[in-house]
């Protein structure tokens, strides 16, 4: 059923209006006085221009949905399971020197390529940190399986796999721009929600303190770095789980600290988005 419309064009020549008086409490024009131009309408209020406008673009507007599930659900459970492995390792809570030769395949599929690809979902979900943040630590945790399966095939020598408590500053300079990127990332999660934000916080504090201990040879930054890599997974675990939930239930089960503009105030609401109400990945910003 067509929606009334608050704008209607001005007669045509000829047409009859069913009125030729003006109505009650309408000034007409002074005797001599220049008249409106034909055709002309007077300005609505700027309120109802705007209500009319949403009105023309929901009665107009087709969408066509291809609905995706939260891409990050993969990537933070993906991102979880390898930091956890790695950071517990580096924190010399298990394991020596050769137990990267048998973490890598784990690293380099879950940890790197599904994360990635989690990354590359985010895209479609137009979300600008999950797609950064999930494409650069997929890229990273791709690498790190590289290198150790490299040096366990026999490809590159035992010498170029890093060693903790040893200096290696090439390998320290893989986390110094994984840090800063990190770190810019966490700042830009804190307009979604407080949850994502804490683990690109504390993953951009770990990588700093590992560049530091791989750049010095210590061993305390090292262990620094991997309880903060673990603490890191512990929350991507938790957001990565809410968002499940949201997605199984269709109600909020795990609060994440969502943060919206205008959520502050009761039934408040920041932007008035032209989207489908049940809001499906694909066609709203974001998760």
């Amino acid at each position: 059923m067509a929606r009334r419309r608050e704008h209607q064009s001005a007669p045509m020549p000829g047409e009859h209006t069913g009125s030729a008086m003006p109505a009650e409490g309408m000034e007409t024009p002074a005797h001599g006085a220049a008249a409106p131009a034909h055709g002309a309408a007077m300005a609505p209020p700027r309120g109802a221009d705007q209500a009319g406008e949403h009105a023309l673009w929901e009665d107009r507007t087709r969408v066509f949905l291809q609905p995706i599930a939260a891409p990050s659900i993969l990537g933070l459970f993906g991102l979880a399971a390898a930091a956890m492995m790695v950071g517990a390792w580096q924190a010399g809570w298990y394991g020596g020197a050769g137990t990267p030769l048998i973490l890598w395949p784990f690293v380099l599929t879950f940890g790197g390529v599904a994360q990635l690809l989690a990354g590359m979902w985010g895209y479609r979900a137009r979300d600008g940190v999950a797609t950064a943040m999930h494409g650069m630590w997929g890229a990273f945790f791709i690498g790190w399986g590289l290198l150790f399966l490299l040096v366990s095939i026999g490809a590159a020598p035992v010498a170029l796999a890093p060693v903790l408590g040893t200096s290696f500053q090439g390998f320290a300079f893989w986390f110094i721009p994984l840090a800063v990127i990190t770190g810019l990332g966490a700042l830009a999660a804190l307009g979604e929600n407080l949850m994502t934000a804490l683990v690109w916080g504390c993953l951009a504090v770990g990588a700093g303190f590992t560049a530091a201990g791989f750049w010095a040879g210590s061993t305390w930054p090292l262990d620094v770095g991997g309880w903060l890599f673990v603490a890191a997974a512990v929350v991507a675990l938790y957001a990565a789980a809410a968002m499940m939930f949201v997605n199984s239930f269709g109600r909020t089960i795990l609060p994440t600290g969502m943060i919206r503009r205008g959520a502050n105030m009761p039934g408040g609401r920041g932007v008035r988005p032209l989207e489908y109400r049940y809001g499906e990945p694909g066609v709203k910003i974001g998760q």
